[in-house]
């Protein structure tokens, strides 16, 4: 029962050089680990197995993490009976190199600057080893360029993003990360009125969908002229001017100056033609200074570049989460995106909402992406959409989480709707998917001259049952 095998986490290196590695750090870490619950619960939570370099260590931490997923004290004689059973004792060189590492560990004191230094060594063998596979990639004449950059910037991306990460999933961790989420949600909920994802501001949709949630696809359907940006750009504003979500928008179809042009109308409640047109008063341009300055301190970004790929965009999204930690963000629209290498258009939009809904899932946040709907809308007598009138894919519905469609019955010539209220000034949502939550219908007020859309009081719900009742408390 001598030293362990010097055997290492497998990894190409370039010619002669040993990959990062600290070996007197990763025995104090293990030693420290052995001395202390807290400091074993320290290292824990900033390490996985594989951040260690020599294969013994590994196994040794492997072996001590599921003596801490029991419940099980971590010391010497533990850790000597768990490898044992494991049949990995003679791997890790005996029962005499767990003693070195407990002879070698005096003090716990300096467990987070020791796991610290595991981690970063470990952080830049992942480094070298995705440097390598891109430039292994990049050699092959067989790959595309752009494909391979995609590739390669999705990997350090989640690299990086590993810095925050746990690798546990343990069913006893997941429990208590579940038991902490939903003691969250409820405190939210309380503060919030029922909203636990990000708000939109108008509040009969927030309750119906307690706010958008982080990875879900949300699409957002209508035929033109209903004003399916309006109410994108209104929901953009009130995510971060009022609640100060960090938020992005990507407009394939405007400018980015026309878009300011329109929060301003909306926001000052001054006509767009008369914006426009310069044709304004002094009492308006009190108000527009006043709505530019508020909308300069929002967190929000406008990315106006035309005919994005689902590539361009995963690049530009990742680098907004990385520098502005963005909680929201909207694509306008769909359609206007694009794929390379697409069999048929069908084909090509398939790949661009599953990208969307891959990336929401990477980002952890909620995408918002407007959409086309076909013309079959129009054929029915009372021109409300279906979620079979979303444009050139069945695949969008499926990879959507939330679907919403914006009817605005006025526009066909609908004095009333079906329940005999007026329809002046009324645009209705039809949410008519939504994976975790009740489809429905909410009002909203349409102001055309701002592009400004609001609260209106009704409120319809196809599964009440799912909504808690309001108390006289609820704003709602």
């Amino acid at each position: 029962m001598g030293r362990p095998r010097r055997n290492v986490v497998p990894m190409e290196t370039s010619g002669d050089r040993v990959p990062p590695h600290s070996n007197d750090a990763e025995m104090a870490v293990l030693g420290a680990m052995m001395l202390d619950k807290d400091a074993a619960n320290e290292a824990i939570r900033i390490l996985s197995a594989e951040a260690f370099y020599r294969e013994a260590h590994r196994i040794i931490y492997e072996a001590m993490l599921s003596l801490s997923e029991r419940n099980q004290p971590i010391d010497i004689i533990t850790l000597n009976e768990e490898l044992r059973r494991r049949e990995k004792l003679a791997d890790v060189g005996g029962s005499h190199y767990l003693a070195e590492l407990n002879r070698k560990t005096p003090t716990t004191a300096n467990i987070e600057y020791h796991s610290r230094i595991v981690f970063e060594k470990a952080l830049k063998r992942k480094m070298i080893g995705a440097a390598m596979g891109i430039i292994g990639s990049c050699y092959s004449d067989s790959t595309d360029a752009f494909e391979e950059l995609d590739k390669a910037e999705q990997t350090i991306f989640e690299i990086s993003e590993s810095r925050n990460r746990t690798s546990s999933s343990s069913m006893e961790r997941l429990a208590k990360e579940t038991i902490d989420m939903l003691q969250e949600i409820s405190e939210r909920r309380a503060d919030g009125g029922g909203v636990v994802g990000t708000p939109t501001g108008l509040m009969q949709l927030d309750r119906l969908t307690g706010g958008f949630q982080k990875s879900d696809l949300i699409i957002l359907a209508a035929r033109p002229s209903m004003g399916k940006t309006a109410i994108a750009m209104s929901m953009l504003r009130n995510a971060a001017v009022d609640y100060k979500k960090p938020a992005a928008f990507f407009s394939l179809e405007m400018s980015a100056q026309q878009l300011m042009l329109r929060l301003i109308s909306a926001e000052a409640k001054v006509n767009a033609h008369r914006l426009r047109t310069g044709d304004l008063r002094q009492e308006h341009w009190q108000q527009i200074v006043s709505t530019i300055h508020r909308l300069a301190a929002a967190p929000i970004y406008i990315d106006d570049t035309p005919a994005l790929s689902i590539m361009d965009l995963r690049a530009r999204a990742r680098l907004l989460k990385r520098e502005h930690n963005i909680e929201l963000l909207i694509v306008d629209y769909l359609q206007l995106m694009h794929s390379p290498k697409s069999e048929s258009r069908e084909r090509e939009i398939s790949t661009i909402s599953r990208g969307l809904k891959q990336l929401a899932k990477e980002l952890q946040i909620p995408i918002i992406a407007l959409s086309q709907l076909n013309r079959s809308v129009e054929s029915r007598s009372d021109k409300r959409p279906m979620l079979s009138d979303l444009r050139e894919s069945g695949s969008i519905e499926q990879d959507a989480d939330v679907v919403m469609f914006v009817h605005r019955p006025e526009y066909y010539g609908f004095s009333v709707d079906e329940e005999n209220r007026s329809t002046e000034g009324v645009a209705e949502v039809i949410v008519g998917k939504q994976r975790n939550g009740p489809t429905g219908d909410v009002r909203l007020a349409f102001i055309k001259e701002f592009a400004r859309f609001e609260n209106l009081d009704e409120f319809h719900a196809e599964a009440d049952e799912y909504l808690p009742p309001a108390s006289d408390e609820d704003p709602f």
